[in-house]
């Protein structure tokens, strides 16, 4: 794989409020900033060898750093620091702020210094200047709060990046609004154009219309405003998709089409189909896209691509996000970042789950794929993505006792039972970690069973094979403690919790919410860990609102959605750093702001660890930094 190493060069001080000054020899400028984030083109960034030794001081620090319950006291800081005469001037300086290192022996500091892309010191602020030389840039602190860069534990890298090209339907109040974002959409485009968009959420919305189906309309009034272009809008979910009667005759579906293994073509009374296509159904309508797709050049198709990267990246690095775990991605998506990685081309870093291989593929390719984290690297692969339930919004999610708001269905199986058992013990024979989308509690019982029956067969310690279960959302209380004995990382949202928390007692009852859902709490105390992320773009990619929630479980109706399940303010910084880190066998390069570490570090403009709770929606970030580059900076306006 290729890294990055930084050149020697000539750096400014900056500080934090946006402004660059150089202050180098020769005279003072001033450079006002801008919102977006800045990329470096690969010329000035070598090739980089492989694992440089600082990680092998990083490595040490693994057994004081990991998880939520090892999370760093607030101490007076620890300087690594060595006598001043034996220090280099550093590239990068961060002073005169508040460090949460997220490593245990080193507690809270004043001042970073970075060298290349990796973390050389971090102490008090006397103890750093002894790394200021005429050419290190500096950035005055002025008493913010600096901390690992938010690692995103689970999202959809190129689907954030499409969905900036297509309709956004997240902020829509009803289906009429809908409707009318359609339809200006159809003015603009040419008859036979499909029209696409994602977002939409009915238990959001302020009214639906009175001839509903399972809660979601009919396609009557699209069909009105494009009669003539096929129109698909995908749930906020991404498990199920609304489609026109363009679009479901484009795809062959008719009134009489049978539903698909694990999904459903909703239909009303009278048996027509209203255009709601639940979980697998949506796969019906992908050839005639795909059709559609390929009249585009090749040239196209990788302009394209690159902009969804771009887009995707630029968000990221907006929210202070510097990895990405990517769940899922095909053999020829990880050849294409691999190309862009080589180009220098890849903002953050991505974490690449293989997704929609099958079995018998990935038995002969894995070992072409398996690239575990090498120095200064921006693309790793190691795991596998596999999906056995679908959504609780879609009622797709796989329960043990059928939905209180739909007595007919427990749910829907998306992925044999035998087909994932089959993937998972090609992973262990070759290496790669298998990470579950479970989302009911029978979803997450049967992913632990197909796991223990796994590890049991292969006589193999689960906890060295840190296996997930993506979501982990809603577990029977006699599945929680199977967590933490067999070494299953919980991957969650804890945005989803208070996202959801309105309407889930609608899906399942109070009771079984009460004792299933999002039990954080329970998992924690059980000895699991537990990673944190946004599943973007079902919700925004910001982890300043999912750390709230998982702090605060406060939703947006003002009402905390069973608080008992809260984490600590450390607990949760943890669960988006360093126990992400560590689901991606990667603790020992990032997670925490240790020297030997990669330069990943967010500033933020108030201390998440003890700013009051309500002002935690309020943190903006500041900069985002990467191997020890500035990529994004806010603008005071």
């Amino acid at each position: 794989m290729l890294g990055r190493a930084l050149m020697p060069r000539q750096l400014p001080t900056i500080n934090a409020n946006a402004t660059v000054t150089n202050t180098l020899r020769g005279g003072t400028q001033t450079n006002a900033m801008n919102d977006r984030p800045t990329t470096s083109s690969n010329s000035e960034f070598p090739r980089r060898t492989p694992r440089q030794p600082g990680f092998l001081l990083a490595a040490l620090t693994l057994a004081v750093t990991l998880l939520a319950g090892c999370s760093p006291e607030r101490s007076e800081p620890e300087t690594t620091a060595p006598p001043a005469a034996t220090v280099p001037a550093a590239d990068l300086v961060l002073r005169g702020g508040k460090v949460a290192t997220v490593d245990k022996a080193l507690g809270e500091a004043q001042a970073v210094a970075i060298s290349g892309a990796e973390i050389v010191a971090v102490g008090s602020n006397e103890d750093i200047s002894a790394y200021v030389g005429d050419d290190t840039q500096v950035v005055e602190l002025d008493g913010r709060f600096v901390m690992p860069g938010f690692i995103e534990g689970h999202g959809h890298f190129m689907s954030l990046g499409r969905a900036r090209q297509i309709l956004d339907l997240n902020n829509i109040r009803n289906w009429d609004e809908a409707t009318n974002i359609v339809a200006v959409a159809v003015d603009q485009s040419e008859p036979g154009a499909w029209i696409f968009g994602r977002g939409w959420h009915q238990e959001k919305w302020d009214t639906v219309p009175t001839d509903a189906v399972d809660g979601v309309p009919r396609n009557d009034s699209m069909n009105a405003v494009a009669p003539e272009n096929p129109v698909f809008l995908g749930h906020a979910s991404g498990h199920a998709s609304f489609a026109n009667d363009a679009a479901l005759a484009a795809a062959g579906i008719g009134d009489d089409t049978p539903d698909p293994p694990g999904g459903t073509i909703v239909r009303t009374p009278e048996g027509k189909a209203t255009g709601l296509l639940r979980e697998t159904a949506q796969r019906l309508v992908s050839s005639a896209i795909e059709e559609y797709e390929a009249l585009r050049t090749p040239e196209e198709v990788d302009q394209v691509e690159r902009e969804r990267v771009f887009l995707a990246s630029q968000e990221a690095l907006a929210n202070g996000v510097t990895s990405f775990h990517d769940a899922g991605a095909s053999f020829a998506t990880i050849d294409f970042f691999k190309t862009m990685e080589a180009e220098g081309a890849l903002p953050i870093r991505l974490y690449v789950m293989v997704r929609r291989e099958s079995n018998e593929d990935m038995a002969e390719q894995l070992p072409n794929y398996f690239m575990p984290i090498e120095g200064d690297d921006y693309l790793t692969v190691r795991s596998i993505k596999r999906q056995i339930d679908g959504a609780l919004g879609a009622h797709g999610a796989w329960l043990l006792e059928p939905y209180t708001d739909l007595e007919t269905t427990p749910g829907l199986v998306l992925e044999p039972v035998e087909e994932i058992e089959r993937t998972a013990e090609i992973a262990l024979e070759h290496g790669f970690q298998v990470n579950t989308h479970a989302i009911g509690d029978r979803g997450n019982r049967e992913t632990l069973d197909i796991y223990q029956r796994v590890f049991e067969a292969a006589d193999v310690d689960g906890t060295a094979q840190r296996w997930r279960i993506e979501h982990a959302q809603h577990i029977d209380p006699a599945d929680v403690p199977r967590f933490a004995q067999m070494g299953v990382i919980a991957a969650m949202q804890g945005i989803h919790a208070t996202s959801d928390g309105p309407w889930i007692p609608s899906r399942l009852g109070e009771e079984r919410t009460r004792l299933t859902s999002y039990v954080w709490r329970d998992l924690i105390e059980s000895g699991a860990i537990i990673g944190n992320g946004t599943d973007v773009p079902v919700e925004p990619i910001d982890p300043i609102a999912s750390y709230y929630a998982t702090v605060s479980r406060m939703t947006n109706k003002g009402e905390k959605f069973h608080p008992e399940h809260v984490m600590t303010r450390m607990e949760a910084l943890a669960s988006y750093t360093i126990n992400n880190a560590y689901a991606a066998f990667e603790e020992q390069a990032k997670g925490s702001i240790t020297p030997g570490k990669l330069a990943d570090i967010v500033v933020l403009s108030q201390d998440l660890l003890t700013v009051p709770e309500e002002s935690i929606p309020d943190t903006q970030i500041e900069m985002t930094i990467v191997g020890g580059v500035v990529k994004y900076q806010r603008s005071e306006s």
